[in-house]
């Protein structure tokens, strides 16, 4: 019998929360990110479900974009980074590839580069995150200079992201905003701006293309809860069973370091997953678990490839009783909580060892 420790990935409610991005904003079109092997839920399994009705995908890199179109996805396929080297860009004309152009070597090696046809641009614009891309100024010229070489560079966009968007501190966000509007505003250029955060609760944000991303996982990306009547959907849960049930006395040390112990005697599941499978070590006492549907604390640290919860108010909990770690029924936010996280990182840290399990589609 196999390890029961499973991604139990739900394509049906992954299609749910794309049709709530698309709901929110029904001027814009909505581009999947799908990035970091779609935060965890295996990117061609994901881009093949939403292929009919998302019309472009994003990416981190040329690797990612191959492997999707080597699976046959035909899509627009965005590089929210663009090239790291500029021998990249025959392969990205090849697969006919969207990219973001951030700095001036990038740019330098778009206007030099000489293929069958243009090349798709997304400008990005430095709107005050200060992480990747042009500062106004400087952002249009670059942008005349495109505009000007329409052999080399085509369909235009200009691109940007939020970096408090999903606070409930707005200040940034509105500077961020007035940024944006005011260079859109003086090229007349179609934007990209909104990320899930925006595309949720900014409506002022949505241009002609939104990048939902965690949000299509199911997960809430805003410091505050979901507005009234928006539901997002959970499409992973990770699943395991109890392998072990141990009776304690009170007073006695569970896992390493003794950093936990008894209180009262006690009945201790042991199950089967780790930070061997990516679940996080940081997780503190009293980390809700599901056994058998019913909320319990996690006890002591995490093993590389077990856990283990207080069983003692569930008395017919035994080995082999289901457990969720976080999905349907517990949120994965409300775990990375007490492990002083986001839920971004434990999706995207799910380790190649767990198999995804698909349904819905």
């Amino acid at each position: 019998m196999a390890r029961p420790l499973i991604a139990d990935i739900d394509l049906k409610s992954l299609h749910h929360n794309y049709a709530v991005a698309c709901e929110l904003a029904p001027l814009s079109r909505a581009m999947v990110v799908i990035k970091a092997n779609a935060y965890g839920h295996g990117a061609v399994a994901c881009a093949k479900a939403l292929e009919t009705v998302a019309p472009a995908f994003a990416v981190a890199s040329l690797e990612e974009a191959e492997a999707l179109r080597e699976e046959g996805i035909t899509r627009p396929i965005l590089l929210l980074e663009g090239i790291f080297e500029a021998e990249e860009l025959p392969r990205v004309e090849a697969l006919d590839l969207w990219q973001v152009v951030h700095s001036d070597w990038q740019l330098k090696a778009v206007l030099k580069y000489s293929g069958a046809h243009p090349l798709t641009v997304w400008l990005k614009l430095d709107s005050g995150m200060h992480r990747l891309g042009y500062d106004p100024e400087v952002f249009v010229e670059r942008w005349s200079q495109l505009l000007a070489s329409s052999d080399r560079a085509c369909d235009l966009h200009l691109i940007s992201h939020f970096s408090s968007a999903d606070q409930c501190d707005t200040s940034q966000f509105e500077q961020q905003q007035r940024t944006i509007d005011a260079v859109c505003q003086r090229l007349n250029a179609p934007r990209c701006i909104a990320n899930s955060p925006a595309t949720l609760v900014k409506p002022q944000t949505h241009g002609q293309w939104n990048r939902p991303g965690i949000m299509l996982y199911g997960s809430n990306p805003l410091e505050s809860e979901l507005p009234a009547g928006i539901t997002l959907e959970p499409v992973m849960t990770l699943r395991s069973r109890l392998i072990a049930v141990r009776s304690l006395s009170a007073g006695e040390p569970v896992g390493y370091g003794a950093r936990w112990r008894t209180s009262q005697p006690s009945r201790i599941g042991v199950v089967a997953a780790g930070y061997g499978d990516g679940y996080d070590r940081h997780a503190r006492d009293g980390t809700p678990i599901l056994v058998d549907g019913q909320r319990c604390p996690l006890v002591g640290r995490v093993s590389m490839d077990m856990l283990t919860v207080d069983i003692s108010h569930l008395p017919d909990a035994d080995v082999g009783s289901e457990v969720v770690l976080w999905g349907q029924g517990l949120s994965v936010d409300e775990v990375a909580s007490h492990s002083d996280t986001i839920g971004y990182t434990l999706l995207t840290g799910i380790l190649p060892r767990v198999p995804r399990r698909y349904h819905g589609g």
